[in-house]
């Protein structure tokens, strides 16, 4: 007889056979998705469908419209219930759902729902699906579908059926189903999308990275946001091919997965713009600076909005590193505008840290997201204070001191929710590699790492050509830290990361690939035991 376990998650309670895919730490994504689901739904309701239509009239009839509606509108976005099925609510649809939770959960906490379609391409998991939906009384709200994800979205491409919100979890890379994505969300509407293929995105084979995501990922320090960055830069290149376009709302990287939300829009002259948008990445593979070649410009014409457009121009290095002598590895076209929504995160962080008990992560929730939001939105990438160190062999440098000596010099600077050790700024690297040659003048390099022909010979030996000051500045602790916020969190379980993949219900009897593979772990697990009963003493 089979057993199933009953897992308890926010409001749902549901059952997990063993073949069903299910990771507890995971719970963070869900919740965190339900938040911005949130507020997604209630923005969307503010701006209902007449205050949308009164944005292409001209401005008069407009600020009159919105004075007639908005509160209206404002007072049914700020009422809204969970779980009850609102007429002119959003449509959600989970292209991945496997046991149902992020399904039901979406309809037992996301206020002002319509419908949720749970689709899965297992008919085992679409039955547990139902008896989940059952389980929970979500039947008004949920509807479970037995579907390929990229096909369920082909089939609602027409205007009429798009969803209002698209999530997509899958194991391993999204790439499969961004064609349909893009296509089968509603004008405004939100996809939130993870990607688990970390090795690929973040350098280990950049082959594989060109091919599914049409970039080429480099190994660094800052793989992880040059991730994020490829992964929307893949979005918006989907986007594009039917006259859409991307507007990130929230990009994270967290413990071994990434998770992007971006709303997609419609607008041909808009797209235009997207190649202004994007930039090819040059990285030193002595010192680790990197610089951004934008793929393309947008120049202001005659007449109030509007533009020509030029490709970019370079290259904007030299052959070999200004700064060490090495050279660069050329990596991208990656995402070179700002990743995050400001307003739109602290919406987020206002709504979760008004109901603190909803989530049983919030505290994570608002320390990453506060950090999310003191980023420089407009730098992309950043150092690590461990990588510099390494790189001159030098002792390491506290966190106030080295952001004071940039504040000091009128740059600005910042953390990366990322890396718990990093710095974003917008000095020039010659200014950042000064920084440390005033360091290592108060704390010397021991004469056995200053051999020639390396970064960091090559670097102290050029005279300082900067002033730098590392007296303490007063912004030189971030208000997260001040506030002593969870910003980033230590491993939660033991093996906590990606579990192996889930089998479907009798994979082992079926004559697929999967199935063989299946049969032949479990023979070598046999024969591997009946080895050690033979070799026991007992």
């Amino acid at each position: 007889m089979e057993t199933k376990d009953l897992v308890k998650e926010g409001k749902a309670e549901v059952l997990y056979p063993p073949y069903v895919f299910y990771n507890p730490v995971q719970e963070f994504n869900r919740d965190l998705t339900i938040a911005v689901i949130s507020q997604f739904a209630k923005e969307k309701m503010r701006n209902s469908e007449q205050t949308l239509k009164n944005k292409q009239r001209n401005a008069e009839c407009k600020q009159e419209d919105k004075n007639d509606t908005a509160p209206e509108e404002s007072e049914k976005a700020e009422n809204l219930e969970a779980g009850k099925c609102y007429d002119n609510g959003i449509r959600i649809l989970e292209g991945l759902a496997a046991s149902g939770l992020r399904s039901v959960r979406f309809g037992l906490e996301i206020p002002g729902v319509k419908e949720i379609v749970a689709n899965d391409f297992d008919r085992s998991a679409v039955e547990i699906i139902k008896k989940n939906i059952e389980l929970n009384k979500m039947e008004h709200l949920i509807k479970a579908n037995n579907g390929d994800a990229a096909m369920v979205m082909y089939e609602n491409r027409e205007k009429p059926k798009r969803f209002d919100v698209i999530d997509l979890d899958p194991y391993g890379s999204p790439h499969l189903f961004l064609d349909a994505a893009v296509q089968a969300v509603s004008d405004g509407g939100l996809l939130c999308i993870t990607a688990t293929d970390a090795a690929v995105l973040c350098g280990n084979s950049p082959e594989t990275c060109h091919s599914k995501y049409g970039s080429v990922s480099l190994r660094t320090k800052y793989c992880h946001e040059m991730s994020l960055r490829i992964i929307l830069r893949s979005v918006e290149a989907h986007a594009n091919r039917y006259s859409r376009y991307i507007e990130p709302l929230l990009s994270v990287s967290v413990d071994f997965y990434f998770r992007v939300f971006v709303r997609v829009y419609s607008g041909q002259g808009k797209v235009k713009r997207s190649l202004s948008k994007l930039s090819t990445v040059y990285h030193c593979v002595g010192c680790g600076s990197h610089h951004l070649q934008r793929m393309g410009f947008m120049v202001p014409t005659k007449g109030e909005g509007n533009y020509k457009y030029t490709p970019g121009t370079g290259p904007v290095v030299r052959e070999t590193c200004d700064d060490c002598g090495f050279r660069y590895n050329v990596g991208g076209p990656v995402w070179a505008e700002p990743m995050h929504s400001p307003e739109f995160v602290q919406a987020v962080i206002d709504s979760v840290e008004k109901e603190r008990g909803r989530f049983n992560t919030a505290k994570r929730i608002v320390g990453m997201l506060s950090v999310v939001k003191e980023e420089l939105h407009d730098i992309p990438f950043y150092y690590t204070t461990e990588g510099l160190c390494t790189v001159l062999h030098c002792e390491m440098i506290s966190f106030p001191v080295l952001r004071s000596a940039f504040l000091n010099a009128g740059y600005r600077v910042s953390l990366s929710h990322c890396a718990k050790d990093s710095i974003k700024t917008d000095a020039p690297s010659s200014f950042l590699w000064d920084v440390f040659r005033a360091w290592t003048k108060e704390k010397p390099v021991r004469e056995r790492h200053l051999q020639d022909n390396t970064p960091c010979k090559n670097i102290l030996s050029k005279p300082c050509g900067s002033q730098v000051s590392f007296e303490i500045h007063p912004n030189s602790n971030p208000e997260s830290r001040q506030k002593g916020l969870t910003r980033w969190q230590t491993n939660p379980e033991k093996n906590w990361g990606p579990k192996a993949r889930a089998k479907r219900q009798n994979q082992e009897n079926d004559g697929s690939k999967q199935g063989k593979r299946a049969r032949r772990r479990k023979n070598k697990e046999a024969e591997e035991l009946d080895e050690e009963e033979k070799t026991d003493p007992a």
